[in-house]
């Protein structure tokens, strides 16, 4: 039978409640997005990071190897006995025996011509 026929009674509407499924579906959304920065923007900040700091630590290698091979060189220059009698005369003021040493002094200045006062 149609409803609203006689000898059939309305079906009574249900109370309605507080819905809970919107609330659920904010909150089960909002784990999700802090789910997914834990699991994907936190570890990618953190692998840049790191990328920046093997850069850095690359260049320095980079830098300490240059350097390090100047320095292999003037060792090796420092092993000759003409680099070393270069820098004893240059550094220490040395000579070979039966050398004379001369010093050359720069004259004095003399003094500006002040007239006294008076």
């Amino acid at each position: 039978m149609y409803p609203g026929t006689a000898g059939e009674q309305p079906q009574p509407q249900p109370a309605r409640r507080m819905s809970w499924e919107r609330p659920t579906r904010i909150a089960v959304s909002a784990l999700a997005v802090i789910a997914i920065m834990f699991l994907f923007v936190f570890p990618m900040r953190s692998y840049l990071a790191q990328q920046r700091q093997v850069r850095a630590a690359r260049h320095a290698v980079e830098v300490l190897t240059a350097e390090n091979k100047e320095l292999a060189r003037e060792a090796r220059q420092l092993q000759s006995p003409s680099e070393i009698e270069r820098l004893a005369r240059a550094q220490f003021n040395m000579v070979l025996p039966g050398e004379q040493v001369y010093n050359v002094v720069p004259p004095a200045k003399k003094p500006d011509s002040v007239t006294p006062p008076g």
